[in-house]
């Protein structure tokens, strides 16, 4: 998901609700296909949302879901069923770490930009540009979400500059085997 505003604009992190959707991009394992939500189709993509069996994201039970508050009128947290890949890394480290570096450091790949370039994209206009910075975001985090369910963990680098394991504690979920095989 990306937004119209950044966090300066709407007096900082606390206000996440008052930072717009701009796109959001969703991929299905049932059609096995991305597809982008612009805010004025806010409405089908909630009702994607609300027909999913498990929603799987990176923040966003702390940040996608806040910013869909408004126009859900209720904390999806709360009625959906989630897992937040960042949560459960801080569950497992105590503290967070970015897609990028869990990207970098696990897949070998990594993002394609960042969101302050996504919300200029957003006010020219760029939809485009915007869509396939978002679905990249997408792609990567269901690649992680994938490998750590396959291989029991994912991997980061610390400070030291040694690479460690990190625990999937998603790993293996036999309920989820289905929509893996691919």
């Amino acid at each position: 998901m990306e937004t119209q505003k950044a966090f300066d604009e709407v007096g900082g992190r606390a206000f996440i609700e008052r930072l717009g959707l701009s796109v959001a991009v969703v991929y299905s394992t049932r059609t096995r296909e991305y597809t982008a939500y612009r805010e004025e189709e806010v409405d089908k993509l909630l009702a994607v949302l609300r027909r999913a069996d498990l929603v799987v994201g990176f923040n966003i039970l702390g940040f996608d879901y806040r910013v869909l508050r408004p126009y859900a009128g209720e904390d999806l947290g709360q009625v959906l069923p989630s897992l937040d890949i960042l949560q459960e890394i801080r569950k497992e480290l105590g503290f967070r770490l970015s897609l990028d570096h869990l990207a970098c450091e696990t897949l070998g790949e990594g993002k394609s930009g960042d969101g302050l370039q996504a919300i200029q994209w957003y006010r020219e206009g760029r939809f485009d540009e915007l869509i396939s910075y978002c679905r990249r975001d997408v792609e990567v985090t269901w690649n992680l979400f994938r490998y750590g369910w396959r291989e029991g963990c994912l991997y980061w680098r610390d400070r030291t500059g040694a690479r460690r394991p990190l625990r999937a504690s998603w790993s293996g979920r036999q309920e989820w085997a289905e929509a893996l095989a691919v």
